[in-house]
């Protein structure tokens, strides 16, 4: 378990986890909860509320057509609502069959593109994109930073 945060029942009620028509093994929720202020903290980025919505592909398809005006699959989308300048407020929703599928092509674990994704959607809130070749480059060394950085104090745990 990290110990980062002195308070830390609090805060983990900001960061929650909701499952739809989706099972997920998510061991350890309760250190993934506080590795994600720590990543909002590292990258200055001060965190209200973010619910992480795990659905199906055609869910998150249906959103994407809803709401961005694109007809294909992703594995992540999420939604910030909070005003410039203020606590970050958000929503991801993650394709479980997308992040398995994933895994697949990356040669990784699914449990390593999971976390991958989510903390891919934490750093797009902190203002990261990867719309650019230099910004998807940036991305990815934060991604694998992070990643490195959970799974190494999750060994030791």
């Amino acid at each position: 378990m990290y110990s980062v945060f002195p308070n830390f029942e609090n805060m983990s009620k900001r960061v929650r986890f909701f499952y739809n028509d989706v099972k997920v093994s998510l061991a350890g929720r309760t250190a993934l909860k506080e590795f994600v202020h720590f990543l909002f903290k590292q990258e200055d980025t001060k965190l209200k509320s973010l619910n992480i919505i795990f659905c199906t592909d055609s869910y998150l398809l249906q959103i994407n057509k809803d709401y961005l005006s694109h007809n294909y699959y992703t594995d992540i989308i999420t939604f910030f609502y909070s005003k410039s300048n203020e606590p970050v407020q958000a929503e991801m929703y993650i394709s479980i069959e997308r992040v398995k599928d994933n895994a697949i092509l990356l040669e990784s674990t699914n449990t390593s593109e999971l976390h991958r994704v989510i903390f891919h959607g934490c750093l797009h809130l902190c203002g990261y994109g990867d719309k650019t070749s230099q910004q998807i480059k940036k991305m990815r060394e934060r991604e694998d930073y992070y990643l490195r950085l959970y799974f190494s104090k999750r060994k030791k745990t």
